[in-house]
Parts: C-alpha cells; sequence; structure tokens
C-alpha cells in the first residue's frame, strides 16, 4: 500500500463559502489525511461557514472521507481577496458593519495571522473566483467588471504567494499551492463572461509563472481544471446549470459528470510528496472532456 500522509502539514483552505464547493471538500480531504486544516472565507461569510462546521444538520456533510471522523477546522480567518492589504480597504467597506467586526481582512493580514499562528504553511488552496458580470457577453463587459474579476479571481493567488513565501519556502519535503480554474480559461463557454474566461486564462499562466519564481525556495505550484458541477454558486448563477453537465457528460471519454470528491482527491496527491517533482501543471478533473473537439 503506498499512503498518502499529510500529519503535522498546515493546510491553508481559501475560498469557503458553502459546504458543498470545491474548497470543501478538500479542507475534508486533506483533513482525512491528517492535515490541520485553516479556512480563509469572505469576511461577509464567515458566520455562514461558522453554521456548516457546527450545525447538527450539517453534520452529514462533515464526515469525512476513507474513515471515520468528521471536518474539524483550528481556526477560519476573514478574507477579502479584492485588498491586498488594508490600506486598499476604501472608508465605505471598513466602515460597513459586516465588516467592522474584523481589524484586518486582506490577504496580507490573512496570511500573516496564519503564519505566525501556525509557525508556517505547507499547504495553500486557492479556489476563488468572482464575477458580477458572468452572465454577460465578453463584448458587453464593462471595464470595471473586467478588472474586477481579473483582480479577485487570478491576481489574488499572485498576492496570497507573495504574502506566504516566508511561510512556506523550504518546508521539510517542501510545499504545495493549487488552485482551481476551468475550460472556460481556454476556450469560449456560454455564460462564462464578465471577464471570468479571461481571469481563468490569466490565472493559468500565473501559476506557471509562480511555479518558476518559487520553485527554488521548494514550492510547487499547480491548478486542476474541474469540469461542470453544480454547487450552489453555479447554481445561484445559472439556475439551467444542469445542462451544461449534461453536455459535457455526453461529449467526454468518461460519459459522466464529475464528483466534487474527485477534485479533491486529486488535490491531496498534488499536495502530497507522490507529487515532489510536479509543478506548473494543469491537472484536467473533467472526464477527459478537454481533450474533444465537439
Amino acid at each position: 500500500m503506498i499512503p498518502i500522509d499529510l500529519t503535522g502539514k498546515v493546510a491553508l483552505v481559501t475560498g469557503v463559502g458553502d459546504n458543498e464547493s470545491f474548497a470543501w471538500f478538500i479542507a475534508k480531504a486533506l483533513k482525512a489525511a491528517g492535515a490541520k486544516i485553516v479556512l480563509a472565507c469572505h469576511p461577509r461569510m464567515m458566520g455562514i461557514v461558522d453554521s456548516f462546521l457546527t450545525r447538527d444538520q450539517d453534520a452529514e456533510s462533515r464526515k469525512l472521507p476513507y474513515g471515520d471522523g468528521e471536518l474539524k477546522v483550528e481556526k477560519v480567518f476573514p478574507c477579502d481577496a479584492s485588498y491586498d492589504t488594508m490600506a486598499d480597504v476604501p472608508d465605505e467597506v471598513k466602515n460597513d458593519r459586516r465588516y467592522a467586526k474584523f481589524s484586518d481582512f486582506s490577504i496580507e493580514g490573512m496570511i500573516q495571522a496564519v503564519g505566525k499562528e501556525f509557525g508556517g504553511i505547507d499547504i495553500l488552496i486557492h479556489s476563488i473566483a468572482f464575477s458580477r458580470e458572468i452572465m454577460k457577453k465578453m463584448v458587453d463587459t464593462s471595464r470595471k467588471g473586467y478588472m474586477e474579476a481579473l483582480g479577485i479571481s487570478a491576481y489574488s493567488l499572485t498576492s496570497m504567494l507573495r504574502a506566504a513565501t516566508p511561510f512556506m519556502e523550504n518546508r521539510p519535503g517542501g510545499a504545495s499551492a493549487v488552485g482551481l480554474t476551468y475550460l472556460g480559461g481556454e476556450r469560449v463557454v456560454p455564460y462564462y463572461g464578465g471577464g471570468m474566461s479571461t481571469a481563468k486564462a490569466a490565472l493559468q499562466i500565473d501559476a506557471r509563472q509562480l511555479a518558476h519564481n518559487l520553485g527554488p525556495k521548494g514550492i510547487r505550484v499547480n491548478l486542476i481544471s474541474a469540469g461542470p458541477y453544480a454547487s450552489r454558486a453555479a447554481r445561484s448563477i445559472r439556475p439551467d446549470f444542469d445542462e451544461s453537465i449534461k453536455y459535457a457528460a455526453a461529449r467526454s471519454p468518461l460519459p459522466r459528470g464529475i464528483e466534487p470528491n474527485e477534485v479533491a482527491d486529486a488535490t491531496v496527491f498534488l499536495c502530497s510528496n507522490m507529487a515532489s517533482a510536479i509543478t506548473a501543471q494543469i491537472l484536467y478533473v473533467d472526464c477527459g472532456y478537454h481533450a474533444m473537439a465537439v
């Protein structure tokens, strides 16, 4: 048997917003492998995430794969990926009651707090994407919407890794960063506009650049390109999202949709020593759909 043992590793999972997201399943899989789980979520989502972690009615969703136990996290930190530092936050946001109770919710502040409290970061999961104009065609996308999508969905990976480098460099066995992308960054996917397709394309070249920049420090950077999955976020944007899943499934070498645990398992592999020579890669977890020309 070849085991994957992440015991003692500190895993920072960003972008958790509910108990159906890829980030949630990734956190559970990393926990099942022995990692200490630290979450970072949007300030407006802190209460919601806490309820999913504690409510009896959500106990089933906390069950870990591959054995007994449930998802328990070390701590949840607020983070709005729009802001690198608190100096970037406009006054109207700082004074918003949903933000005001947190002294620091910037990327740098969150990373510093995690790194100092836990003595380092071995694994960083980037599961953050947002476009308020995602349903618009590219030709109808505003400059403001485009730049917002690019900053939150792509640049935030660079910002996080820049801040995290002092806590990730030269960790025993190396450190791993894994982000989530989508085929919409390479091909035209209807209803994936508003700058989001551009953001995913940027994320993909950024990840390769970062892998080159940070490799000498023992930090690997990879992406997983997941197939369409009807998360709460996807369904809220497009109620008929199941049609996208059916379309891809009918044309995939493995003629079915993906399951979130399959993305989680692939992530654990990329974070383990079994992937110690893998960096600057995009791993497609999409039943082979990316290979098709139809």
